[in-house]
């Protein structure tokens, strides 16, 4: 489903096929799903990145109603998010999220002994209802910042009537 570029919208870029499952399961429970659009898989966050930097950051100027989510695996570098933060330019930087697990999605999953959609559809609901209890977790706690900083302005995008 396509958004409309002229009203307030989501865009999600997956880094691959696990963590768009898990953005499939949390679209799942948004109520304005004209608003969230998941992009394809990039095969790899540098590749994530650079879809970024390259095509979404002039799409993001021409659109100033647009958020996007970089969904990426961390795979347990404490450099990665300062790296990308770095490649966000200052004037987007208020509208652009960077969210993933620590680790790897496989290893959430294991964890959970949940699909990777029911894992999208728990972190839904987490949103939902304020519960960070799920955000908590040792694989996920790194994005509360990020979660915290997104709330205003994407939580009643995406869960408002």
């Amino acid at each position: 489903m396509r958004v409309n570029r002229e009203k307030h919208h989501l865009l999600v870029l997956p880094e691959d096929d696990a963590t768009r499952s898990i953005a499939i399961g949390f679209m799942k429970c948004v109520i304005n799903q004209r608003a969230m659009q998941i992009l394809p898989i990039t095969d790899g966050w540098k590749k994530a990145l650079d879809e970024f930097t390259n095509y979404q950051v002039a799409k993001m100027r021409d659109f100033p109603k647009r958020f996007m989510i970089l969904l990426i695996d961390f795979d347990t570098r404490e450099d990665r998010m300062p790296y990308i933060v770095k490649r966000i330019p200052e004037d987007l930087r208020e509208r652009v999220f960077i969210l993933g697990v620590w680790s790897e999605p496989e290893q959430l999953k294991k964890n959970l002994g949940q699909s990777f959609e029911k894992i999208g559809e728990f972190l839904a609901q987490a949103c939902i209802n304020d519960d960070d209890e799920l955000w908590q977790h040792e694989l996920l706690k790194h994005n509360l910042k990020e979660i915290e900083r997104m709330k205003p302005s994407v939580k009643p995008l995406l869960f408002s009537p």
